[in-house]
């Protein structure tokens, strides 16, 4: 249902305060409008975290008469340092070799107001080029915020802002926010104009065990850590931190025989790993209280780490003052004073152990 006014008669913010009622004497309606959230307020009855699902799902094809084909220049990517879920889709750009054809804008790492009508908090972008290291002005629509393109791309949206966004500049729209999708189409639909074509991170002989990795993965240890960090009760805490670790044991016992998740070949599933790894020691362990054992206390996760971060073009997607200022400086309700921890500090460019496997 959609209801257009000019001037309510009442305004009152809603028992979650996530909720805004207005109320039209003339037409005896009411209407109530779902404010946007971000994730952590993605929280049950029950106290556990519940992550929704992306919203916008086209596809850049190869396919004749496709809506959005892989031409160079046409699309923009944002991203956050900070979110691991852009990370991969940053990841794939560098090392596939795609960025003299897509382009990428990082905003700022702590939310900030992306509106003075209500109290979203979101990611923004800086004012100027020398504002904040590591982050730019929007270069296309001039937006302020993620969520502007959001409301560009749709006026009618009501889910939540998030980064990673592919952008088309032909049609001024989103094409996607759902990384999983993003990596995939970086994988194969522009392998013409690629740099680094040959590689090949979803492989037929490999997609069967890359899927049923990234599902365990996801759920006990990408969106684990977040279960964890974001739960409001104990009992959905405990819960989390169980499924998290033994996901965690099953990847160390894995990686004591072979050099990556899914084999002796970088897939996919090393890179969504990887995104949650990096960020373990910094943030996880303190932050998301995910403190039984660190990412340091696994010799065949922690040299694995060190081994894909030294992939060429991978270390630069990590920003760990992006990454630890987001996380700290952005959730109040889990860091009221928003204070930084100083450690620990991890090399992750010193020499690991990987070379042991074959690849």
């Amino acid at each position: 249902m959609i209801c257009v006014f000019t001037k309510p008669h009442l305004l009152a913010l809603g028992p979650n305060k996530n909720n805004i009622s207005f109320i039209f004497p003339q037409l005896s309606l009411k209407c109530n409008l779902q404010m946007a959230r971000s994730a952590i307020d993605e929280t049950s009855d029950t106290g556990a975290f519940k992550r929704t699902a992306s919203t916008f799902r086209n596809f850049i094809s190869k396919e004749p008469n496709s809506q959005f084909p892989p031409e160079s220049g046409r699309y923009h990517l944002y991203v956050s340092y900070a979110c691991p879920w852009a990370s991969r889709c940053l990841a794939y750009l560098k090392i596939k070799g795609l960025e003299k054809a897509i382009a990428f804008t990082s905003v700022k790492p702590i939310w900030e107001r992306t509106k003075e009508s209500d109290e979203h908090m979101g990611w923004v972008f800086p004012a100027s080029e020398t504002e904040e290291a590591g982050a730019e002005p929007d270069p296309l629509n001039g937006a302020r915020s993620i969520r502007e393109l959001y409301e560009l791309a749709s006026t009618n949206y009501a889910g939540k802002y998030t980064v990673p966004v592919l952008w088309d500049k032909k049609l001024k729209t989103i094409v996607n926010n759902e990384s999983s999708e993003i990596i995939r189409m970086f994988n194969t639909e522009f392998n013409d104009i690629a740099e680094n074509a040959a590689l090949d991170l979803y492989p037929s002989h490999l997609q069967a065990r890359i899927d049923e990795t990234n599902e365990w993965v996801y759920n006990g240890i990408n969106n684990g850590v977040y279960k964890c960090g974001f739960a409001r009760k104990q009992g959905p805490y405990e819960e989390a931190a169980i499924q998290l670790y033994e996901a965690l044991d099953k990847c160390e016992e894995i990686l004591g025989r072979q050099r990556y998740i899914c084999g002796n070949t970088l897939s996919e599933a090393d890179i969504k790993l990887f995104v949650t790894l990096i960020r373990f020691d910094e943030v996880y362990a303190v932050h998301f209280k995910c403190n039984k054992k660190l990412l340091r206390d696994y010799p065949n996760m922690f040299n694995y780490t060190k081994d894909i971060f030294q992939i060429p073009g991978m270390s630069s997607t990590v920003n760990m003052q992006h990454i630890k200022r987001h996380y700290y400086g952005s959730h109040p309700t889990v860091n009221p004073f928003g204070i930084i921890p100083l450690g620990p500090d991890i090399d992750y460019s010193s020499p690991h152990d990987r070379n042991r496997f074959s690849s």
